[in-house]
């Protein structure tokens, strides 16, 4: 049997599949992986993104830039795959404080406001969010396997290297 496709989802970047595909997010920091996934079809997806929502008044010009708009889009696409929504859950990694020496609160930077913009989002959309890595000051790659639903992040100096969540 062959290894299952992987994929790269870069930065502002979002991808919605179908099994066997593995996808893959390198280098989050304070930048927030998403995936959201429905085993019954083994629909899922897995966004990238850099900032939690744009500012009013400006149109998203790539899907998976912002946080907000990123899920709302990859919910829409894994409709259209046979996904269904209240089956759906999610899992998110990153969110990372990166650079000690900014000015202000850790809760005030772009890391935390991408993880207080994901959970609102999936709350507000009842899709149940089953685990999470997020915060600390280090940075991660998270990889989503389609075929099993399970997420991996990989770490090079925080308290683990390579688990589940």
């Amino acid at each position: 049997m062959t290894a299952p496709v992987r994929e790269k989802v870069g930065i502002a970047a979002c991808r919605v599949a179908r099994a066997p595909l593995r996808l893959i997010a390198p280098g989050l920091g304070s930048c927030l992986g998403i995936v959201l996934y429905d085993p019954a079809v083994k629909v899922g997806g897995l966004a990238h993104s850099l900032l939690p929502a744009p500012p009013a008044g400006m149109a998203e010009e790539r899907t998976g830039k912002f946080v907000d708009g990123a899920i709302l889009g990859m919910v829409a696409e894994m409709t259209a795959l046979g996904a269904d929504r209240q089956r759906m859950w999610a899992r998110i990694a990153g969110g990372a404080h990166m650079f000690a020496s900014l000015p202000g609160s850790a809760e005030d930077r772009v890391g935390a406001r991408n993880v207080r913009q994901a959970r609102q989002t999936l709350e507000s959309l009842r899709i149940p969010l089953q685990g999470e890595d997020v915060g600390g000051d280090f940075g991660r790659t998270l990889e989503f396997d389609l075929a099993t639903g399970q997420v991996r992040v990989r770490t090079v100096c925080g308290p683990q290297s390579d688990y589940l969540i």
